[in-house]
């Protein structure tokens, strides 16, 4: 195979399949789509190319996706009808997406996306082109829109054959990839949720734009039996792959091995470059930077508070990126036992759980690829597995202590950080602004024990009696840093501790904003959160940085979407 490309794999989320047709015959396809076509250049452009855009695509007309290097690859189900049913012997199905039936609004994009990833001109997306591509009505030529087939444990529990119900690959951009009908109030939240991570510098699928329409959707968000109406909307989702633990899964459990095998092979060619593709060990191989890269994911989610609310295995990335945002939450008040999700009655992922279900979910990954293994293999695998909680510690502990400006090695940093973490969950003290307000206090004011207001996370936490006991002994520590200084320290910690994370009643405000076509909440928090470190004048206008309005002390979401 060629040498490892940059490439995106683009999904629509949100949109209805429409019909399946067999991918191997051009004129079958060009037959059965219901879909129109985007104009386009009609060369394919496959990966590996060695053409380059000189300048950024100020229209469709020359620019270009494929589906047909994955199918070339990996084979397609080969039933051209569209029902509910068990597939086998295959990676994808050909699903055409069902257009909205209603005006199709813009609500926003990123440019950054479209730009860097994408190559598309900004001013494409003023466009009805851009309107019809990524709300599904129509298609770029050489897109196939296509659905993967997964399976996986959901809350523990084999869940059997799931794959895409409302989502489309609907191409490869041979630069550097989207997802589709979900809600409007999903559809905002998944939207700014993933820039959100981006820009705190946390792996991530991407978003490249937002639309809403009319179209009436029903959904039971809290499963209690009050099903509502809701708005449609599609969100264009990128990433560099969307395959899961659960691509894997559903191939061991029905003993599809070859097919296994196949996949295995082209996503270690593909996607993990420090993998020798041709070496015998190369699936323990992939398995150990997987269980490396889940291990800091993991802790990178918790350096910020950040609950993903269905580790499920088949949301979990085997590239390791953040995916499948549904009932996620950030942490306000510090609470190990936090959970955003109203429907996960055991609390089973609860933030304080989500290392131990990455330890879960890797051992059913291990279990996917021990039919692939001989026994010398397995037991190197097995011990690799074993690290997990080690690696999981050690970057855990690498982070808070950025995050309290420490600098080198002192055997008591561990019970430091779990004293103020003590005193947070006492006193329900605001995660995020705990941390930020630390980096901007100085050191005289934390000695003196005088917070003033403006700190008022801080100014919670003093008045617990354990307080100056864990003051005295961060000052000492902070002694022990060398060729530091407060300003130093302080300039440090605000470049790792956000004062912006997205909390969910700022989710819920734009959301309930968007309902009515305003749609300046989401504009306004999606400028925001592109720089969360930095201070921002309508986000302090706006209370982002203030303790959380009453109405919202106990909202959560739903997995309904």
């Amino acid at each position: 195979m060629a040498q490892r490309r940059g490439f995106s794999w683009l999904w629509l989320w949100g949109v209805a399949g429409l019909a399946a047709v067999n991918c191997r015959l051009r004129s079958v396809l060009e037959g059965s789509a219901g879909l129109p076509r985007l104009p386009g250049n009609e060369s394919v452009h496959r990966p590996g190319s060695c053409e380059t855009q000189a300048r950024l695509a100020a229209s469709f007309d020359f620019w270009t996706l494929s589906s047909e290097y994955l199918i070339d690859v990996l084979p397609i189900d080969p039933v051209k009808e569209n029902y509910v049913r068990k597939v086998k012997n295959c990676i994808f199905s050909v699903v055409f997406p069902t257009p909205l039936k209603s005006r199709v609004r813009l609500v926003a994009v990123t440019k950054e996306v479209l730009e860097d990833i994408l190559d598309l001109d900004l001013s494409v997306s003023e466009t009805n082109d851009f309107i019809q591509l990524v709300s599904g009505e129509k298609i770029v030529f050489g897109s196939i829109p296509l659905a993967h087939r997964y399976g996986g444990h959901q809350f523990g529990v084999w869940a059997d054959q799931l794959g895409d119900g409302r989502a489309h690959l609907i191409g490869i951009h041979v630069n550097r990839n989207g997802d589709g009908r979900a809600v409007l109030r999903s559809s905002v939240r998944e939207f700014l949720c993933s820039e959100a991570l981006y820009h705190l510098g946390i792996p991530t699928s991407r978003a490249a734009s937002l639309v809403v329409s009319d179209d009436e959707v029903w959904r039971d968000q809290f499963y209690n039996g009050n099903i509502v109406k809701e708005r449609g909307a599609v969100v264009l989702r990128i990433a560099k792959s969307w395959f899961r633990i659960g691509s894997l899964e559903i191939l061991a459990h029905y003993g599809e091995l070859d097919l296994l095998r196949t996949l295995l092979d082209f996503i270690i060619q593909e996607h993990f470059p420090s993998v020798d593709a041709k070496e015998p060990n190369r699936y323990v191989d992939f398995f150990s930077v997987v269980v490396s890269e889940t291990a800091q994911l993991i802790a990178l989610w918790m350096s910020v508070g950040f609950a993903h609310g269905v580790c499920n295995t088949d949301n979990f990335s085997l590239l390791s990126i953040t995916i499948d945002y549904g009932p996620f939450g950030f942490m306000e008040a510090y609470n190990p036992d936090f959970v955003p999700n109203i429907s996960d009655d055991e609390k089973r992922y609860k933030i304080g759980n989500q290392a131990n279900i990455g330890m879960f979910n890797l051992n059913k990954l291990l279990q996917a690829l021990n039919p692939l293994l001989d026994h010398r293999q397995k037991k190197l695998a097995a011990q690799i597995l074993e690290e997990y909680s080690v690696l999981y510690y050690a970057r855990f502990r690498e982070l808070f202590k950025a995050k309290l400006g420490l600098l080198g090695e002192k055997e008591d940093d561990d019970d430091l950080i779990a004293f103020l973490l003590h005193l947070m969950k006492e006193t329900e003290a605001d995660f995020t602004m705990t941390f930020r307000q630390l980096s901007e206090i100085t050191q005289n004011q934390l000695l003196e024990l005088s917070i003033p207001q403006q700190f008022w996370a801080l100014k919670k936490i003093s008045q617990h009696g354990l307080f100056p006991a864990w003051v005295s002994r961060y000052l000492s520590r902070l002694k022990s840093n060398m060729n530091d200084s407060d300003s130093k320290r302080r300039k440090r910690m605000t470049t790792v501790n956000p004062k912006y994370v997205l909390k969910n009643w700022m989710a819920e405000s734009a959301v309930q904003k968007a309902e009515i076509n305003d749609f300046s909440e989401v504009r306004l928090l999606q400028q925001v959160l592109q720089h969360p470190f930095q201070k921002h004048s309508a986000a302090e206008k706006a209370g982002y940085s203030s303790p959380t309005p009453s109405w919202a002390k106990d909202l959560r979401v739903s997995c309904s979407s």
